[in-house]
Protein backbone atom coordinates (compact mmCIF):
# COMPACT_ATOMS: atom_id res chain seq x y z
CA UNK A 1 0.00 0.00 0.00
CA UNK A 2 1.72 3.57 -1.24
CA UNK A 3 1.75 5.86 1.49
CA UNK A 4 2.86 9.16 1.70
CA UNK A 5 2.94 10.43 5.14
CA UNK A 6 2.54 14.03 6.78
CA UNK A 7 4.32 15.46 9.86
CA UNK A 8 5.89 17.54 11.94
CA UNK A 9 6.83 17.25 15.86
CA UNK A 10 8.70 14.11 17.79
CA UNK A 11 5.53 12.30 18.08
CA UNK A 12 5.04 11.91 14.61
CA UNK A 13 8.80 10.65 13.72
CA UNK A 14 7.95 7.79 16.34
CA UNK A 15 4.74 7.02 14.19
CA UNK A 16 6.78 7.12 10.65
CA UNK A 17 9.44 4.89 11.78
CA UNK A 18 6.74 2.59 13.51
CA UNK A 19 5.56 2.64 10.01
CA UNK A 20 8.60 2.15 8.17
CA UNK A 21 9.74 -0.52 10.74
CA UNK A 22 6.25 -2.77 9.95
CA UNK A 23 7.08 -2.88 6.19
CA UNK A 24 4.96 0.07 4.44
CA UNK A 25 6.15 1.43 1.61
CA UNK A 26 6.35 5.44 2.26
CA UNK A 27 6.95 6.75 -1.37
CA UNK A 28 7.31 11.03 0.31
CA UNK A 29 7.34 12.52 3.53
CA UNK A 30 5.60 15.87 3.91
CA UNK A 31 6.74 18.08 6.61
CA UNK A 32 6.79 21.57 7.88
CA UNK A 33 9.07 24.36 6.33
CA UNK A 34 12.35 24.49 8.62
CA UNK A 35 12.47 26.75 11.59
CA UNK A 36 14.78 29.15 13.46
CA UNK A 37 15.63 27.22 16.38
CA UNK A 38 18.01 27.79 19.72
CA UNK A 39 20.44 30.71 20.38
CA UNK A 40 22.05 31.00 16.87
CA UNK A 41 18.34 30.56 15.50
CA UNK A 42 19.66 28.17 12.63
CA UNK A 43 17.10 26.75 10.31
CA UNK A 44 16.65 23.26 11.82
CA UNK A 45 15.26 20.35 10.11
CA UNK A 46 11.51 18.70 12.09
CA UNK A 47 12.22 15.49 13.64
CA UNK A 48 10.21 14.04 10.91
CA UNK A 49 12.51 15.53 7.78
CA UNK A 50 15.75 14.07 9.64
CA UNK A 51 14.51 10.71 9.85
CA UNK A 52 13.22 10.72 6.45
CA UNK A 53 16.42 11.65 5.09
CA UNK A 54 18.32 8.80 7.38
CA UNK A 55 15.81 6.48 5.79
CA UNK A 56 16.27 8.09 1.92
CA UNK A 57 12.63 8.97 1.45
CA UNK A 58 12.23 11.90 -0.06
CA UNK A 59 10.55 15.11 1.45
CA UNK A 60 8.65 17.77 0.66
CA UNK A 61 8.00 21.31 2.33
CA UNK A 62 5.60 22.73 0.91
CA UNK A 63 4.57 26.31 2.75
CA UNK A 64 1.07 25.33 2.26
CA UNK A 65 -1.31 22.94 0.80
CA UNK A 66 -3.85 25.58 -0.77
CA UNK A 67 -1.60 26.62 -3.62
CA UNK A 68 -1.89 24.00 -6.02
CA UNK A 69 2.31 22.29 -5.36
CA UNK A 70 1.20 20.02 -2.80
CA UNK A 71 -1.75 18.71 -5.36
CA UNK A 72 0.64 18.27 -8.09
CA UNK A 73 3.18 16.13 -6.19
CA UNK A 74 0.52 14.18 -4.54
CA UNK A 75 -0.97 13.39 -7.87
CA UNK A 76 2.79 12.10 -9.72
CA UNK A 77 3.11 10.14 -6.74
CA UNK A 78 -0.60 8.75 -6.93
CA UNK A 79 -0.83 7.33 -3.07
CA UNK A 80 -3.48 5.27 -2.32
CA UNK A 81 -3.02 6.29 1.36
CA UNK A 82 -2.00 9.85 3.04
CA UNK A 83 -0.93 9.16 6.68
CA UNK A 84 -1.41 11.82 8.65
CA UNK A 85 0.50 12.60 12.43
CA UNK A 86 0.74 16.18 14.22
CA UNK A 87 1.84 17.81 10.87
CA UNK A 88 0.66 21.57 11.58
CA UNK A 89 -1.48 21.70 8.81
CA UNK A 90 -5.18 21.73 7.32
CA UNK A 91 -5.98 19.14 4.51
CA UNK A 92 -8.01 21.20 2.02
CA UNK A 93 -11.08 18.92 0.42
CA UNK A 94 -9.99 18.16 -2.59
CA UNK A 95 -7.05 16.95 -1.53
CA UNK A 96 -8.35 14.48 1.36
CA UNK A 97 -10.47 12.71 -1.99
CA UNK A 98 -7.58 11.96 -4.21
CA UNK A 99 -6.28 8.98 -2.49
CA UNK A 100 -8.20 5.29 -2.48
CA UNK A 101 -8.31 4.90 1.11
CA UNK A 102 -8.36 8.86 1.74
CA UNK A 103 -6.30 10.48 4.27
CA UNK A 104 -6.07 9.07 8.57
CA UNK A 105 -5.43 11.06 11.03
CA UNK A 106 -4.11 9.91 14.93
CA UNK A 107 -5.28 12.92 16.89
CA UNK A 108 -3.80 13.19 20.82
CA UNK A 109 -7.36 12.32 22.60
CA UNK A 110 -10.13 10.42 22.77
CA UNK A 111 -12.32 12.15 20.43
CA UNK A 112 -14.55 13.83 20.53
CA UNK A 113 -12.81 15.44 23.15
CA UNK A 114 -10.72 17.92 22.98
CA UNK A 115 -10.51 18.98 19.26
CA UNK A 116 -7.82 20.90 18.32
CA UNK A 117 -3.74 22.01 18.57
CA UNK A 118 -3.63 21.16 22.21
CA UNK A 119 -5.25 18.36 23.11
CA UNK A 120 -2.69 16.50 25.55
CA UNK A 121 -2.03 19.54 27.63
CA UNK A 122 -5.86 20.62 28.25
CA UNK A 123 -6.40 16.74 29.09
CA UNK A 124 -3.90 17.70 32.16
CA UNK A 125 -4.64 21.09 32.67
CA UNK A 126 -8.20 19.77 33.58
CA UNK A 127 -7.26 16.95 35.74
CA UNK A 128 -8.75 14.10 33.56
CA UNK A 129 -8.04 11.13 34.55
CA UNK A 130 -7.51 9.72 31.03
CA UNK A 131 -5.44 10.96 27.73
CA UNK A 132 -5.04 8.70 25.15
CA UNK A 133 -4.96 8.24 21.29
CA UNK A 134 -7.39 8.55 18.27
CA UNK A 135 -7.40 7.11 14.65
CA UNK A 136 -9.51 8.72 12.46
CA UNK A 137 -10.43 9.93 8.80
CA UNK A 138 -10.13 13.53 7.82
CA UNK A 139 -12.43 15.42 7.30
CA UNK A 140 -12.98 18.55 6.05
CA UNK A 141 -14.21 20.12 9.36
CA UNK A 142 -11.31 19.86 12.23
CA UNK A 143 -10.47 16.62 13.83
CA UNK A 144 -14.46 15.94 12.67
CA UNK A 145 -13.94 12.41 10.83
CA UNK A 146 -15.13 9.29 11.34
CA UNK A 147 -13.02 7.11 14.15
CA UNK A 148 -10.91 4.14 13.28
CA UNK A 149 -9.68 2.83 16.62
CA UNK A 150 -8.79 4.17 20.36
CA UNK A 151 -6.11 3.56 23.05
CA UNK A 152 -6.06 5.03 26.60
CA UNK A 153 -3.52 5.66 29.19
CA UNK A 154 -4.20 7.05 32.94
CA UNK A 155 -2.57 10.94 33.29
CA UNK A 156 -0.30 10.03 36.47
CA UNK A 157 -1.26 12.91 39.24
CA UNK A 158 2.38 15.01 38.87
CA UNK A 159 2.62 13.99 34.93
CA UNK A 160 3.58 17.21 32.95
CA UNK A 161 2.38 17.57 29.35
CA UNK A 162 5.78 16.78 27.78
CA UNK A 163 5.88 13.31 29.86
CA UNK A 164 2.73 12.33 28.93
CA UNK A 165 3.91 13.45 25.12
CA UNK A 166 6.47 10.97 25.36
CA UNK A 167 4.63 8.20 26.66
CA UNK A 168 2.03 8.52 23.72
CA UNK A 169 5.14 8.89 20.99
CA UNK A 170 5.09 4.98 20.93
CA UNK A 171 1.63 4.37 21.04
CA UNK A 172 0.88 6.53 18.47
CA UNK A 173 3.07 4.19 16.20
CA UNK A 174 1.18 1.42 17.27
CA UNK A 175 -2.00 2.53 16.88
CA UNK A 176 -0.78 3.95 13.11
CA UNK A 177 0.58 0.86 12.46
CA UNK A 178 -2.42 -1.48 13.34
CA UNK A 179 -4.87 0.99 11.61
CA UNK A 180 -3.02 0.88 8.41
CA UNK A 181 -2.53 -2.77 8.75
CA UNK A 182 -6.49 -3.57 8.99
CA UNK A 183 -6.83 -0.66 6.49
CA UNK A 184 -5.22 -2.55 4.02
CA UNK A 185 -7.18 -5.54 4.92
CA UNK A 186 -10.21 -3.82 4.67
CA UNK A 187 -11.55 -4.53 8.36
CA UNK A 188 -10.63 -1.01 9.75
CA UNK A 189 -13.76 -0.18 11.25
CA UNK A 190 -15.68 3.44 11.16
CA UNK A 191 -17.73 5.10 13.88
CA UNK A 192 -19.04 8.61 13.51
CA UNK A 193 -18.48 11.31 16.04
CA UNK A 194 -20.94 12.25 18.30
CA UNK A 195 -20.23 16.14 17.19
CA UNK A 196 -22.48 17.22 20.23
CA UNK A 197 -19.66 15.74 22.97
CA UNK A 198 -17.07 17.13 20.91
CA UNK A 199 -14.89 19.72 23.27
CA UNK A 200 -12.11 22.53 21.63
CA UNK A 201 -8.11 22.44 22.97
CA UNK A 202 -7.15 25.25 21.87
CA UNK A 203 -3.69 26.96 21.76
CA UNK A 204 -1.78 27.77 24.95
CA UNK A 205 -0.45 30.92 25.25
CA UNK A 206 1.93 32.72 27.91
CA UNK A 207 -1.06 35.05 29.07
CA UNK A 208 -2.23 31.50 30.75
CA UNK A 209 1.25 31.17 32.69
CA UNK A 210 0.16 32.77 36.30
CA UNK A 211 -1.11 31.20 39.13
CA UNK A 212 -4.16 31.71 40.52
CA UNK A 213 -3.62 30.91 44.60
CA UNK A 214 -7.69 30.96 44.62
CA UNK A 215 -8.03 27.88 43.15
CA UNK A 216 -7.60 24.50 44.89
CA UNK A 217 -4.53 22.73 45.85
CA UNK A 218 -4.76 20.11 42.65
CA UNK A 219 -6.46 23.08 40.23
CA UNK A 220 -2.89 24.71 40.41
CA UNK A 221 -0.86 21.59 40.62
CA UNK A 222 -2.84 20.47 37.07
CA UNK A 223 -2.05 24.19 35.68
CA UNK A 224 1.99 23.24 36.70
CA UNK A 225 2.06 20.24 35.00
CA UNK A 226 -0.26 20.89 32.28
CA UNK A 227 1.99 24.23 31.21
CA UNK A 228 4.94 22.36 31.31
CA UNK A 229 7.22 22.15 29.16
CA UNK A 230 6.21 25.83 27.59
CA UNK A 231 4.62 28.03 28.33
CA UNK A 232 5.18 27.04 32.22
CA UNK A 233 3.06 28.32 34.92
CA UNK A 234 4.27 31.35 37.10
CA UNK A 235 4.24 33.33 40.15
CA UNK A 236 5.10 36.58 41.56
CA UNK A 237 7.53 36.71 45.02
CA UNK A 238 8.75 39.51 46.20
CA UNK A 239 8.47 41.34 43.00
CA UNK A 240 10.18 39.17 40.64
CA UNK A 241 8.48 36.53 38.48
CA UNK A 242 9.16 33.09 38.55
CA UNK A 243 8.38 29.75 36.95
CA UNK A 244 7.36 27.10 38.64
CA UNK A 245 7.75 23.41 37.78
CA UNK A 246 7.13 21.20 40.65
CA UNK A 247 3.83 21.49 43.63
CA UNK A 248 3.39 18.86 46.83
CA UNK A 249 0.10 19.03 48.73
CA UNK A 250 -0.31 19.44 52.25
CA UNK A 251 -3.18 18.60 55.30
CA UNK A 252 -2.44 22.16 56.11
CA UNK A 253 -5.58 24.32 56.86
CA UNK A 254 -5.09 28.78 57.08
CA UNK A 255 -6.94 30.89 57.70
CA UNK A 256 -4.54 33.59 55.31
CA UNK A 257 -5.71 35.04 52.52
CA UNK A 258 -4.69 32.87 49.03
CA UNK A 259 -0.99 33.78 47.99
CA UNK A 260 -0.41 34.17 51.08
CA UNK A 261 3.43 32.92 52.03
CA UNK A 262 3.29 30.28 55.07
CA UNK A 263 6.23 29.10 55.33
CA UNK A 264 9.69 28.89 53.39
CA UNK A 265 12.23 26.02 54.07
CA UNK A 266 13.40 22.81 53.63
CA UNK A 267 10.24 20.94 52.09
CA UNK A 268 9.58 24.54 49.89
CA UNK A 269 7.16 27.40 49.87
CA UNK A 270 3.71 26.71 51.47
CA UNK A 271 1.04 29.21 49.96
CA UNK A 272 -2.16 29.53 51.20
CA UNK A 273 -4.55 28.42 48.10
CA UNK A 274 -8.41 28.43 47.49
CA UNK A 275 -10.74 26.71 50.51
CA UNK A 276 -8.19 27.64 53.04
CA UNK A 277 -6.06 24.60 51.85
CA UNK A 278 -2.03 25.37 51.45
CA UNK A 279 0.19 23.73 48.93
CA UNK A 280 3.89 23.41 48.97
CA UNK A 281 5.92 24.64 45.78
CA UNK A 282 8.93 22.27 45.50
CA UNK A 283 10.39 23.49 42.19
CA UNK A 284 11.44 26.81 40.64
CA UNK A 285 13.19 29.07 38.25
CA UNK A 286 14.39 32.45 39.13
CA UNK A 287 15.12 35.12 35.91
CA UNK A 288 18.14 33.68 34.46
CA UNK A 289 18.84 30.55 36.22
CA UNK A 290 18.59 27.25 35.99
CA UNK A 291 15.85 25.19 37.33
CA UNK A 292 15.77 23.99 40.79
CA UNK A 293 14.21 22.82 43.80
CA UNK A 294 12.75 25.80 46.09
CA UNK A 295 14.50 24.41 49.17
CA UNK A 296 17.86 25.37 47.39
CA UNK A 297 16.78 28.58 45.89
CA UNK A 298 15.82 29.14 49.65
CA UNK A 299 19.77 28.77 51.06
CA UNK A 300 20.80 31.95 49.14
CA UNK A 301 17.67 33.69 48.87
CA UNK A 302 15.58 33.52 52.27
CA UNK A 303 12.12 34.73 52.25
CA UNK A 304 10.02 35.28 55.67
CA UNK A 305 6.93 33.92 55.88
CA UNK A 306 3.75 36.17 56.42
CA UNK A 307 1.93 33.21 58.71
Amino acid sequence: MKTVFMGTPQIAAASLAAVLDAGFEVAAVFTQPDRPKNRGMKLAPSPVKELALERGIPVYQPANLRDGEAEGILAEINPELVAVVAYGRIIPERLIAMPKYGYINIHASLLPKYRGSAPVQWSVLNGDKYAGLTSMYIAPELDSGDMIYTCKTEIGEFETSGELFERLCPMSGELLVRTMRDIELGVAPRTPQNHAEATIAPMLSRDMSPIDWNKSPREIVKHICGLDPWPCATMELAGTTFKVFGAAYTSHHTARAPGTVISAGGDGIEFAVGGGETLLITKLQAPGGKRMAAADYLRGHPIDAEG
